[in-house]
């Protein structure tokens, strides 16, 4: 080949390469609040999942701001991207958004957020599922009968229907006595408001509390540590929580950990499975309802404790 050939062909490839970078579906995903272990997980299992495919991804933290997530979500639909992840969202404050991406002809699905009817499916565990399997688990540990403290958060839908179902259990079981009731804030400093309100509850039930349920494991460790710095050892108090990952396996193994079991839900595969349904959607032209037969795709959650943690451990 001679060199003008050459350069030619090189030139032609170069351009072959940009063009297909320019066309490469546009993805973007937005977590709520990235300081939440959760939301961060699921948003980066999605970017990760889009980029393995070839695809451009615009990740982005809205940092617990709904003003800065209308704004980002507005950022994307207006930049024409070509699909919308969004983990733990906002389809009712956001509801204009979610309408003016359907609008553009722009997918979007949602994780642990609630269902919109401008979105494609909602992927999440069973809430009220996870729920029962906390509460039941933690009652057990209790004999059915005590002092329970809890640590809820009413403002996010998931953790909310979390305390519904505990709220029914204890209905039907009258010797648990609900001793407090912390309610955390959406706040950025919201370690600190957990830390602050459980303290103050646990100094008030001294010595009288047989169960603490916590509505997601953030909680979980900062009432951990609490217990710890007072020398409770596992069991002695049982502590309950749900969502599951790396540091709360470590801790249910930990004979000095007062967290005795979480109810895990695959936050990865959901952020995946988001990527999954847009492409299936998106670029092959699937019907949506080919992949769900309505507004939710659930995902199964599995109750870990001594008896099965070593499964989840790093090998």
């Amino acid at each position: 080949m001679t060199g003008p050939i050459r350069r030619l062909a090189a030139a032609a490839a170069f351009l072959a390469s940009t063009t297909l970078g320019a066309n490469a579906f546009e993805l973007g995903v937005i977590g709520f609040q990235f300081s939440a272990e959760t939301h961060a997980r699921v948003a980066n299992a999605a970017a990760a999942a889009a980029e393995a495919k070839g695809w451009n991804v615009t990740l982005l933290n809205s940092e617990g701001s709904l003003p800065k997530h209308a704004e980002q979500f507005d950022a994307l639909i207006a930049r024409g991207v070509d699909g919308i992840v969004v983990a733990m969202g906002k389809p009712i404050e956001a509801d204009a958004q979610f309408e003016a991406a359907k609008a553009a002809g722009i997918p979007v699905v949602t994780v642990q957020s609630g269902s919109s009817p401008h979105a494609l499916v909602e992927i999440q565990s069973n809430e009220y599922q996870v729920g029962a399997q906390a509460a039941l688990y933690l009652l057990g540990q209790m004999g059915y009968s005590g002092n329970l403290l809890q640590s809820r958060f009413e403002m996010n839908t998931a953790s909310r229907i979390r305390g519904k179902v505990l709220d029914a259990v204890l209905s039907e079981n009258q010797a648990v006595t609900v001793a407090g009731s912390f309610s955390m804030a959406r706040t950025q400093s919201w370690r600190d408001d957990v830390r602050s309100g459980m303290q103050a509850l646990l100094l008030q039930n001294q010595g009288s509390v047989e169960g603490i349920w916590a509505s997601f494991d953030g909680q979980a460790y900062i009432i951990d540590d609490l217990l710890m710095a007072e020398g409770v050892k596992k069991g002695e108090i049982p502590l309950v929580s749900v969502d599951g990952g790396p540091e709360t396996y470590r801790r249910i193994a930990d004979p000095e950990s007062a967290l005795l079991a979480t109810v895990m839900i695959p936050f990865e595969a959901m952020g995946e499975m988001a990527v999954e349904v847009i492409d299936r959607v998106a670029t092959k032209g699937e019907p949506i309802s080919a992949i769900a037969s309505g507004p939710y795709l659930f995902v199964d959650s599995v109750l870990v404790d001594a008896s099965n943690v070593a499964e989840f451990l790093p090998k």
